[in-house]
């Protein structure tokens, strides 16, 4: 059955490949007999807004190609609505589409699930701030070192990929001091000196990194993962267990569940989906099933 599928590309995700792959995903849909709108805008801000404008038409999916951060404007755009979610993984993380069995840098799989895929309802975190208002996101919403590391690696122009946040941490690590948090979860108020909060709806950031090995975009919660105050020394021998999810049994590191989740630092910004998110205090809460999105009906083991 045809559809109305409105696209938006990242040409410059996964070094370049954004663009090629998006080509081949506006090819497969159109010679499937779906009808494409192109609403990739010269910036962020503009396919944001020409993607609002489809949705409120009542375009039946939108399909974003890029990497974790066309996946938070996707969900920004669906979120809370019942249009549907296509996810054309081509950045170098690609975390989201990994926690859901989705098809990576394969336009064809990945566009083969709007007429073959089964529409999943997975949750999502909705965050309330003074400034930036509502907002939401998919996967990890990270506020202490994780942004710090993660605004200096968006600032920076060499090297490409995973190599640049590698880069980013060891610049930031030997400047880096464990930030005062009032951190609540569930209305219970807990204050610690920690290097790092992150609030989970996927188990992992950062193209891989996996904070909460546990958590489920399905379960209405949030996974909370604090790391306590450490030396750096310390800090270097537990970082690189996070990509095996080993470090959640050093006694610094401790995961909780929450529904709702405020977070209070001074002069600290939170990230979330590998984007640049909004300074503290903010509260966020899980919205079950607030996306529909494309997965498919078997999901790859």
């Amino acid at each position: 059955m045809s559809q109305r599928v409105a696209l938006i590309v990242n040409p410059t995700s996964g070094k370049g490949a954004g663009r090629v792959i998006g080509e081949q995903a506006a090819r497969v849909l159109r010679e499937a007999g779906h009808e494409v709108v192109d609403v990739s805008g010269r910036d962020y801000t503009e396919a944001r807004e020409r993607g609002r404008q489809v949705v409120r038409e009542g375009v039946d999916v939108v399909a974003v190609v890029g990497g974790d951060g066309m996946v938070h404007l996707g969900v920004n755009l669906c979120g809370g609505t019942s249009t549907r979610l296509a996810v054309v993984a081509a950045g170098t993380g690609n975390d989201f589409a990994r926690n859901l069995g989705l098809p990576v840098r394969d336009a064809r799989a990945a566009v083969a699930l709007v007429d073959e895929g089964t529409t999943r309802r997975v949750d999502l975190g909705r965050v309330s701030h003074a400034a930036a208002g509502e907002r939401w996101f998919a996967g990890v919403l990270g506020a202490g070192f994780d942004a710090v590391v993660n605004a200096r690696a968006q600032r920076m122009t060499w090297p490409r990929g995973q190599m640049r946040y590698n880069l980013a941490v060891l610049r930031e690590l030997p400047v880096f001091r464990p930030i005062p948090y009032a951190v609540e979860l569930d209305g219970c108020r807990l204050e610690t000196r920690a290097m790092l909060v992150a609030v989970a709806n996927t188990t992992s950031f950062g193209g891989g990194m996996r904070v909460c090995p546990n958590a489920d975009v399905a379960d209405g919660y949030f996974d909370v993962m604090i790391v306590g105050a450490l030396s750096i020394p310390a800090f270097l021998r537990v970082f690189p267990k996070v990509y095996a999810g080993t470090h959640v049994t050093h006694p610094a590191v401790q995961i909780r569940r929450a529904r709702r989740v405020r977070l209070e630092a001074e002069g600290i910004s939170s990230q979330a989906d590998g984007e640049m998110f909004a300074d503290l205090p903010i509260d966020a809460e899980v919205v079950p099933g607030a996306l529909h999105v494309l997965t498919p009906t078997e999901v790859p083991t």
